[in-house]
């Protein structure tokens, strides 16, 4: 048996939560990975998983050898670093996942220039708003706006994204100027975000000389993917609040009028995510160096 491939396996089933998406991470036929789980379990003389038909779960037994091997493996995988990232040149493979709007302003338009320093290194990458689950999707690291708030994840913050409230001058023509968020309230459509996790819309936060105000009624259209959020805007539809930088072609055109500029909410930061027992491998390690001169550079 090879004991170290046998751990590393069943510490992917672990955190993948199916044999099926662990072999598929390794890189792996299913069968040799169940076969050396299955040696690992005789080697032991413990149940470490429990498989039905439906999922796995994890036995008493194995969630306490999971605990121990993991700090192993780090270890061993620090030691692995330490002699060839001095020597290595970036590259592989990597798989990242970030919202539309990300991908489509800030990343995709530099990423030539990245793959011009870096020739050696593939990505792929997953464009939605929807949250993934890195482990049993195989991702490498997302780009993730919010708090982080799942502490088997670690995140280096970015930068962060100033917001604006802005609708087109047909549509404040026709409803008037609001000289306060509450007026928002009545006689105002508002095209709201949808959250990709609950479905439910993200209310309107502003801020002023430490008074903040949350506006979530007045909904005409709700939307949960944030470039048509924006062009929901500029159809007219309502009053939207979105990243500046998504909106800043359309404000320099005219197309968006910004309107409560005085009532700023506190930027929104964003993260280069990835599990926190996972090694950060040195083509992961410049993708994040290089995210984060991108989103320096946002307004």
């Amino acid at each position: 048996m090879d004991q170290l491939l046998a751990i590393r396996a069943f510490a992917r089933v672990v955190e993948a939560g199916s044999f099926t998406k662990a072999a598929d991470t390794l890189g792996m036929p299913n069968a040799s990975l169940t076969k050396a789980i299955q040696a690992l379990e005789a080697h032991l003389r413990v149940k470490l998983l429990q498989r039905t038909t439906r999922r796995v779960s994890v036995t008493q037994e194995g969630a306490q050898y999971y605990e121990k091997t993991q700090r192993l493996l780090k270890e061993l995988d620090d030691v692995d670093a330490s002699f060839s990232a001095a020597q290595s040149k970036p590259r592989g493979h990597l798989r990242v996942d970030m919202g539309s709007s990300v991908a489509n302003l800030i990343l995709l338009p530099a990423l030539p220039a990245f793959l011009e320093r870096y020739p050696d290194i593939r990505i792929d990458l997953g464009v939605s708003d929807k949250h993934v689950n890195l482990i049993g999707d195989n991702v490498d690291c997302v780009i993730r706006g919010g708090e982080l708030t799942d502490l088997s994840l670690v995140g280096r913050q970015v930068g962060s994204a100033s917001w604006v409230t802005c609708a087109t001058p047909a549509y404040l023509q026709k409803h008037g100027i609001p000289q306060h968020p509450s007026e928002l309230q009545e006689g105002h459509s508002i095209v709201q975000y949808l959250s990709t996790r609950t479905g439910r819309g993200l209310p309107l936060h502003f801020e002023k000389n430490g008074q903040k105000v949350e506006v979530a009624g007045g909904r005409a259209v709700g939307i949960n993917e944030s470039n048509a959020h924006v062009a929901a805007g500029v159809a007219g539809l309502g009053v939207i609040q979105t990243f500046r930088y998504a909106a800043a072609p359309h404000l320099a055109s005219g197309a968006l009028v910004p309107i409560l500029e005085k009532w700023q909410p506190a930027p929104y930061p964003f993260y280069v995510v990835y599990p926190s027992n996972r090694y950060v491998s040195n083509r992961l390690r410049v993708f994040i160096d290089w995210t984060a001169d991108l989103f320096s550079a946002l307004d």
